[in-house]
């Protein structure tokens, strides 16, 4: 790809973050282009479909979640990596509410998610084995509470107190 056609599809993918972000996935791909300095068509070249467009942008964000857990994985505490990983990605979702959004929208990310997954099970399995989360505690089980809890949309005071049951609840009695 030529390196003005890299920066375009940079610049396009950065302004449909900040769009989404703000307007939720129904955000018009003609505000993207006008946020991100280009015409429509150099939008849809590089992204012929909106929904091409939210793929990209959740593959962008699952490879830096999975870049966060690895990091984590090999320089945190194992006892605590698991839990800090979560709260974490509760957060952002209370921030960046299209990262729920999108989890809706048919993108084809299969591949990503698994790597996500893979990634948190490796957290998981750290944890377990620092006797930090019991024994019991599955993978599905954990991608379920994340789904749930980052899908609640909580004010602050709420999800900080619904986060200490799920993980008192994580930890071995």
């Amino acid at each position: 790809m030529r390196a003005d056609a890299q920066r375009n599809r940079a610049k396009i993918l950065a302004a449909a973050e900040d769009v989404f972000t703000e307007h939720g996935a129904g955000a018009s791909t003609e505000e993207v282009a006008r946020r991100a300095g280009v015409a429509i068509g150099t939008v849809f070249r590089h992204f012929p479909t909106k929904n091409d467009l939210l793929a990209a942008m959740m593959k962008d964000l699952i490879a830096h979640i999975v870049a966060e857990l690895e990091t984590l994985a090999a320089q945190g505490d194992s006892a605590t990596a698991l839990f800090t990983f979560f709260e974490s990605l509760v957060e952002r979702a209370a921030v960046e509410k299209t990262v729920v959004e999108l989890l809706g929208v048919d993108i084809q990310v299969d591949r990503q998610l698994q790597g996500l997954r893979d990634a948190v099970g490796a957290l998981l399995i750290g944890a377990q084995e620092a006797g930090a989360v019991r024994a019991g505690v599955r993978l599905d089980e954990i991608m379920a509470l994340l789904t749930a809890t980052c899908h609640a949309g909580w004010d602050a005071d709420l999800r900080r107190r619904t986060l200490g049951i799920v993980f008192a609840g994580l930890r071995p009695d």
